[in-house]
């Protein structure tokens, strides 16, 4: 096929692609709308389109544009933001959730941080327009054709870093192989965070001499801002375990479990972060049920004296990180009703001992972790003699909190090599 042809069937199929994702937005749009404050909406839709009520960036050369969907992708981005930023280049953030947008307001205050608009090009060319970017950062797996397309038309360079594919992502990529691979051939370069993504990102067009392994972000993770107020103000002796990002039916066995320590360890508390703050009354339920005191640490913020409450429900964005820094066990949530876990780098940073379910499929290092002796993995019928195991004995959190934290900083640097990378490829 000539190169002529090639474009023309290449144009064709974005065509496609967009046509497909204008007629499917409407079905899903007032969902989204309606799902935020009414005084956000019109700023969201308005973004949404690639209007952007901030001035131009300062930095003459153009900032980084870094796209991270959520919370966990803009965490596991702060390290290469700031790496961007002490070399004197400025980084603009978009997300695509509200979470994400409020943390990335809160890790980097006075950085522009603005939703990603819809894969639309009149939207997103608009967006390129007025930013003006040096460089277009896609954090993960988030693979959206028009944004790499747009990009790439302008002359903007398309990085995808800190890149995993799961398989199941995988096979549905490579079931679209015939449009992904021209996708792919328009990023400039595809940092990967092991070989197995690797083979992954190649198997589903990817060119081979375009993806690099520089590892995973997540190993350098550092939490910023102190310790929350309320979690100094819990019982110096008392043992406390930290359930984090929890998903829907993970709660209620967690508070089972719970009850049934309580009796054989004194003073135990339980902190639950579910995945989702708009869960958060649907927990306080679940707890109202099992007959348990609890606070909101929102509410607990305020309490000048003694934490009496069981259980501290954490319903600030932002915070889980830190808490851990609290357990004497930590629970990582996800992993109970496959979901494919939630990140256990966070406890494993404070050097506390992790436990998860049977389902850590979103970290295919779990397993090295767990054979490390840096975690343990339980089912729902022996999550009670894990924790009862390791709350009874101080010398085995120790042994394997510092596992954790060992495997941890073995594994870091991943954020020096992709922005080297990177900057190579951009000559800066």
């Amino acid at each position: 096929m000539g190169v002529g042809k090639g474009k023309e069937r290449e144009n064709l199929l974005f065509l496609i692609y967009t046509v497909i994702y204008f007629l499917v937005l409407p079905f899903f749009l007032p969902r989204e709308i309606s799902k935020r404050p009414k005084g956000a909406r019109r700023k969201w839709f308005s973004e949404k389109l690639g209007f952007f009520d901030f001035f131009p960036v300062k930095d003459e050369g153009g900032a980084v544009w870094v796209h991270a969907v959520s919370v966990g992708e803009v965490m596991a981005a702060a390290p290469f933001i700031e790496a961007l930023n002490e070399r004197g280049i400025e980084t603009v953030i978009s997300t695509i959730t509200d979470t994400g947008r409020k943390v990335a307001r809160t890790r980097f205050p006075g950085m522009h941080v603005l939703y990603l608009p819809f894969d639309l090009p009149c939207a997103l060319g608009r967006a390129a327009n007025r930013i003006k970017p040096r460089a277009f950062v896609l954090m993960e797996t988030e693979l959206w054709p028009n944004a790499i397309k747009v990009m790439s038309d302008k002359g903007v360079p398309v990085f995808i870093v800190n890149g995993r594919l799961s398989e199941s992502s995988a096979a549905g990529y490579r079931r679209l192989r015939f449009f992904f691979r021209r996708v792919l051939s328009l990023v400039a370069l595809m940092c990967v965070q092991d070989e197995v993504y690797a083979a992954r990102a190649v198997s589903i067009g990817a060119e081979p001499g375009k993806v690099a392994v520089t590892g995973n972000f997540k190993f350098e993770m550092k939490p910023s801002g102190r310790i929350p107020f309320w979690l100094e103000k819990l019982p110096a002796g008392a043992p406390v375990i930290v359930a984090g990002s929890t998903h829907k039916g993970e709660e209620g066995l967690i508070i089972s479990v719970y009850k049934r320590l309580r009796g054989r360890f004194p003073g135990l508390r339980l902190v639950l972060a579910p995945r989702h703050p708009e869960r958060v009354s649907e927990v306080e339920e679940e707890l109202r049920a099992a007959g348990l005191d609890h606070l909101k640490s929102s509410e607990a913020c305020g309490q000048k004296g003694f934490l009496s409450e069981s259980v501290i429900v954490v319903d600030t964005v932002g915070e889980l990180f830190r808490v851990y820094s609290r357990a004497d066990a930590a629970i990582v949530g996800g992993s109970f009703s496959s979901r494919g876990g939630q990140n256990p780098l966070e406890p494993a940073y404070w050097g506390k001992p992790v436990i998860c379910g049977p389902d850590m499929r979103n970290f295919p290092f779990m397993g090295e972790l767990l054979k490390a002796g840096g975690a343990l993995m339980a089912r729902e019928d022996s999550l009670l003699e894990a924790l009862e195991g390791l709350l009874a004995d101080e010398g085995k959190r120790a042994q394997m909190g510092g596992k954790a934290r060992e495997f941890y900083l073995e594994r870091s640097g991943a954020v020096q090599k992709t922005v080297n990378a990177m900057l190579d490829h951009l000559k800066i």
